[in-house]
């Protein structure tokens, strides 16, 4: 646990996350191919795909060619992609990831100032996750060239997990009869998570549940912290 010295660099780290969020879509998150699925279409130049704007459509991708159906079971209509083609579609899905949580600030509560806590932090993630695919072709764009794909994930939900928080008389009012522990805790708490398939990092707020015998003098039982996730996704 830090003192108030670091409000300085957690704004740095705030900020860098933030930019490599608004600059990440354009460096990362390439793949290789359109996951077969249900789409709804956000802007296409095609008038075929532009014509499913208020409809969901199922599409599968055959090299440069958009195979669409009004539903998974329908017979599916082939769309070539052509030079210049630009389309921008959505896919939503349920989403389990395991994140670990690398810092935590909780707000100053006297007698104590702002706080960084970088004790171990881990949590189970889930939410709704919303992927945009930039679909692309150049100008120079040959037949038989598979178009230029990019993904954007953005996901929002809930998580839970366990952790460690420094209990010393400082954060127990002078209560707690040991000098200093790691005391056990448990969290709950809202994210917002950013992934471009090469990193996978969110924002997240929460509150913690202290146990043990100290938990009725801890200074931050069940107040309300923000922090920063980074994790792995399991689906």
């Amino acid at each position: 646990m830090l003192t108030s010295a670091m409000p300085g660099l957690l704004r740095l780290c705030l900020c860098l996350a933030a930019g490599s969020i608004l600059t990440g879509c354009a460096a990362v998150g390439r793949v290789e191919q359109l996951p077969t699925g249900r789409y709804w279409v956000l802007r296409s130049t095609a008038p075929t795909l532009q014509a499913y704007r208020r409809q969901p459509v199922y599409l599968r991708q055959a090299t440069d060619t958009l195979l669409l159906a009004a539903t998974d079971s329908a017979i599916a209509s082939p769309l070539l992609l052509a030079r210049r083609h630009s389309s921008v579609l959505l896919s939503r899905r349920f989403d389990v990831d395991v994140f670990t949580l690398p810092f935590k600030i909780r707000p100053a509560r006297a007698p104590l100032p702002v706080q960084l806590n970088t004790s171990f932090n881990a949590a189970l993630y889930l939410g709704r996750r919303l992927d945009f695919y930039h679909v692309s072709t150049p100008t120079r764009h040959r037949p038989g060239n598979a178009p230029v794909l990019r993904d954007t994930g953005i996901g929002y939900g809930v998580f839970v997990g366990l952790g460690a928080a420094v209990i010393n008389p400082d954060v127990t009012r002078q209560q707690t009869a040991i000098a200093e522990y790691e005391g056990l805790v448990s969290h709950v708490g809202a994210a917002l998570i950013y992934d471009a398939r090469v990193f996978n990092v969110g924002l997240a707020a929460g509150a913690d549940h202290l146990f043990g015998p100290d938990q009725r003098h801890w200074i931050y039982q069940h107040r309300p912290w923000f922090g920063v996730l980074f994790g792995l996704d399991l689906n």
